[in-house]
Formats: structure tokens, sequence, C-alpha cells
């Protein structure tokens, strides 16, 4: 499981898995706060349980951002949410950089996530997600490979 790290001198991020993952205000507060149209959970209540792997970041104990990865046959869907008053600050990237390692220690091939129709930030999330490496795919959804973890000497034989 990866560890949090420091993205810039104001900011000391941590990764938090939840177990187990429910609605709750902080995620309301922040996945709530996300125009309407980007996700569709209005039919969580607090307390239900969700589905998948969910990591909170905390700035200094605030909670920041969410990461959400639900792997399906070898792949992993993915979800990131940053509080409106964190973006542009590094913490998607955090968010990110920490999916794609808890992927490649899973031994999932790719990340993806589809960027809703009803997004009204459609065209600057897409255009985000290519700039960290996502292609377009002919199922409209936005991938990734994970990589591998390299091969220590005395696996290699």
């Amino acid at each position: 499981m990866c560890q949090g790290s420091i993205i810039d001198a104001a900011m000391a991020l941590s990764w938090i898995q939840e177990q187990p993952p429910r609605w709750n205000g902080p995620k309301l507060d922040i996945i709530g706060a996300a125009p309407e149209g980007a996700f569709d959970f209005r039919h969580a209540r607090v307390g239900d349980l969700l589905p998948g792997d969910w990591w909170r970041v905390e700035d200094d104990g605030r909670i920041v951002g969410y990461g959400w990865l639900d792997a399906v046959w070898g792949d992993a869907e993915i979800l990131l949410a940053v509080a409106p008053a964190d973006q542009g600050r590094g913490v998607g990237s955090f968010i990110l950089e920490h999916l794609q390692t808890e992927a490649r220690e899973r031994g999932l091939n790719y990340l993806y996530n589809v960027v809703r129709e009803t997004h009204p930030q459609r065209a600057a999330v897409t255009a985000w997600l290519e700039r960290h490496g996502f292609q377009p795919s002919a199922d409209g959804a936005l991938r990734r490979a994970v990589g591998r973890p390299p091969v220590s000497g005395a696996a290699r034989g």
C-alpha cells in the first residue's frame, strides 16, 4: 500500500484507506460540491456502504480529496475528487499517483476513467487526464497502462 508524500512545502498529504468505505458528510462536502453532472451519487445516503476501495487525502488532518478504485477483470476504474478550495494545488496528481501504485500492487493492467457526458468541465477533465498519460479508447473510456513493478534480482533467476 502506498504511503503519503509531500507535494510542496505548504502541503503534507496523507493517503488513508477507508475500511469500510461509507458515504459520509466529508464525501458529500467534496463529491457533492462537484459541478452538477460530474458524479452520480444521488441515491447514496449517509452511512451507506460503498463499493470498491476508497482512500481519503488529508492535508494536516483536513480532508482535501478522495480516490476510488474498482477492479474488474484486471483493470481498474478510478474516480478522483478534490475539494474546490484545493484544486490546482497538486492534490489530483497525488491521488492519481497513489491510485496507480495501488493498481500496480494488485497486478492490474490499466486504469480507466469515463468522464460523464453530463460533466460541465468534460473537456478540461479529459485534457487533464490526457496530460497524465491517459488515452482515449474505442469504448469512450480514457485508459492508462499501470506498468509493472521492477523485478528483484532474486526473482529474475
